[in-house]
């Protein structure tokens, strides 16, 4: 096994990463700039702020929620992994691997195409999908020519069903109408589909493809929604097929992170009475290299976090969420190869997210300027020397972090291209974190459409996909300029995670309205249209609605930019709906984001 050599932060110091593949240079990490929305009573606290030496003699009192450590932060630090099991986990992949190939590309005809359809929905639901990716875009490329003559004749809901979603979910733009083979003359949907429960979950999971476009799916997920509930209760299908259904209904299989999906479907899938062995062993052989590997890469996190010394140097208003940050960088990078990438990422995830907190929930608003000038210019603005000394650590621990990450771009790319790039993006959020603050100071409420434009940037979605983008390497310049003009796809992901982001603030009158910053969306819509809050969450609810099938159209509509973008798109979206799927996952991970971060990373799959 090689090793990786880390650099420490601001003190020199080294730690290393056993790696399975090759040396991976890695450098500082990161962490989700998501804002805060409490679901139980908060706890604030008055503190006196630091001062520095050079600073007038002044006491500055503040009210700010008061975040406990994260649980997760010290769990790692001493975890141990044997080497020589994830090289015979490796050695037996690589025995496997090219057998369940020859089952993914040998057979040919109609019928034998469907099956090569449904294999790779196999594959995807139990994680192996990305062990044949190039196999895959080919079969469905090839496949897709003859998908008239494909579903000719075929009445099977659960057949149909699965072949929309793959062609779909892999950019093929499949026609909808497929599915008014199931429709009865009245125009609903027929009452005998009920009693298919595997293919009604099907049609759910196929209709949140769906686009502004598709009509009929909107009233396949509203059919199958209100059937489904009744199936998973009523103990007429098998115990692991209801739990399945009830899984899904909380959170679909297209807006889940990748690496959620075979934690759930590889015990399903075992306990089918048609599994394939050889398949069943691959999937978790693959997993648990995976989850070995994040186990060693945590070690590393933690570890360069704790020496950045936010605990010691920070009041305990930021958010102390390291192994989270990681889990979330899994919804981009989850490939073994990947692992300079995670850590690259999760760096800066990490200069983002306290940079997100000292806007947010802590600075004043001559600190935030002096911030935001200084992070402008690259180093410390005429005032900086009169901030209090948390002002200065956070400057410096973000600049020490950027300027690294600048580093191993230069190193590994032999220019600073993506860096610059990914660095005109982190000014332009700098500018809306101060933009906000100004906001919250005098408790402005501005109109839906100015907030918005504000609020989309400060959401950190397209700082965070620029990052991405940096950190995965060698992404041509196209893409970077992509980003820059705001296409509609990037645009509908901030829009959603925006409001996401916000709805739960006014919900729970938690964290930002309890500190009395009653800037957000919820209350710009309610003061521009003239509604009570309710009704405008169920509105802001319908845009966000809409803009999931706006992504789910411009994945299927975009051409000439390359896969990998497209990818990081919808990876995104899944990302923004696990966080606020159930409350907001970030900032108070423990429920589901504690129970996903669980099974993942402590709970290791039996072979």
């Amino acid at each position: 096994m090689n090793t990786i050599a880390v650099l420490g932060p601001t003190h020199g110091s080294q730690f290393f990463l056993l790696s399975p593949n090759n040396l991976f240079p890695v450098k500082k990490l990161s962490c989700l700039p998501l804002k805060s929305l409490p679901t139980k009573p908060s706890k604030y606290v008055r503190l006196k702020a630091m001062t520095s030496p050079t600073c007038d003699e002044q006491t500055s009192h503040r009210k700010f929620e008061k975040l406990l450590p994260s649980p997760w932060t010290h769990r790692f630090h001493s975890v141990s992994v044997d080497v020589t099991e994830m090289d015979a986990l490796r050695k037996e992949m690589d025995a496997l691997n090219p057998k369940v190939k020859n089952m993914l590309m040998s057979s040919q005809g109609t019928n034998s195409t469907k099956k090569r359809v449904l294999m790779i929905y196999l594959l995807v639901n139990l994680g192996l999908a990305y062990h044949f990716e190039d196999e895959i875009y080919e079969t469905l490329q090839e496949s897709f020519q003859k998908i008239e003559e494909m579903m000719d004749g075929e009445d099977d809901l659960y057949t149909v069903s699965i072949i929309f979603w793959v062609f779909r979910r892999y950019g093929h733009n499949i026609s909808s109408d497929v599915f008014k083979r199931f429709k009865m003359n009245t125009g609903s949907f027929k009452d005998s589909l009920t009693g298919d429960a595997k293919g009604m979950l099907s049609l759910y999971e196929a209709a949140h493809l769906r686009t502004r476009k598709d009509n009929i799916l909107d009233e396949a997920l509203m059919f199958t929604s209100s059937h489904l509930k009744s199936i998973a209760a009523c103990g007429t299908c098998p115990p692991h097929l209801s739990m399945r259904i009830q899984s899904a209904l909380i959170l679909s299989q297209h807006w889940n992170m990748e690496i959620l999906v075979p934690l759930e479907f590889i015990p399903f899938y075992e306990q089918e009475k048609d599994h394939d062995e050889m398949v069943l062993k691959f999937a978790k052989i693959s997993l648990k290299f995976l989850q070995l590997q994040y186990l060693q890469e945590l070690k590393i996190v933690t570890k360069w976090y704790n020496e950045l010394g936010h605990a010691s140097n920070l009041p305990p208003y930021y958010r102390d969420r390291i192994v989270e940050n990681y889990f979330f960088v899994l919804s981009v990078f989850i490939e073994p190869q990947l692992s300079r990438a995670r850590m690259m990422l999760t760096q800066f995830f990490t200069a983002l997210q306290i940079l997100d907190d000292t806007f947010d929930r802590y600075a004043f608003l001559p600190e935030a300027e002096s911030l935001a000038n200084s992070l402008k210019g690259w180093a410390p603005d005429h005032d900086m020397d009169k901030q209090p000394d948390y002002l200065k650590f956070v400057l410096d621990s973000t600049l020490n972090i950027l300027e690294e990450l600048e580093r191993e771009v230069r190193k590994t790319e032999g220019s600073s291209y993506s860096f610059d790039a990914t660095k005109d993006e982190v000014d332009k959020l700098v500018k809306a974190n101060f933009d906000l603050a100004k906001w919250a100071l005098v408790a402005h409420v501005p109109s839906f459409e100015e907030y918005m434009e504000v609020g989309e940037v400060e959401f950190t979605a397209y700082a965070l996909l620029a990052g991405i983008f940096m950190t995965k390497g060698k992404i041509a310049k196209e893409a970077y300029e992509w980003l820059k003009v705001r296409p509609k796809l990037f645009q509908c992901l901030s829009i959603k995670g925006r409001l996401r982001n916000d709805i739960p603030v006014m919900r729970y009158k938690c964290d930002d309205m309890s500190r009395g910053n009653v800037t957000n969306a919820v209350t710009c819509y309610m003061k521009q249209y003239g509604v009570p809050v309710e009704e405008a969450i169920r509105e802001l609810n319908k845009i966000v609605a809409d803009a999931d099938k706006t992504i789910n159209e411009e994945l299927l509509t975009t051409v000439d930019v390359e896969r990998f973008v497209l990818k990081v798109a919808i990876d995104f979206a899944r990302m923004i709906t696990v966080t606020y799927n159930v409350d907001e996952g970030f900032t108070h991970p423990e429920g589901k984001i504690k129970d996903y971060m669980t099974s993942l990373f402590l709970d290791q799959i039996r072979l």
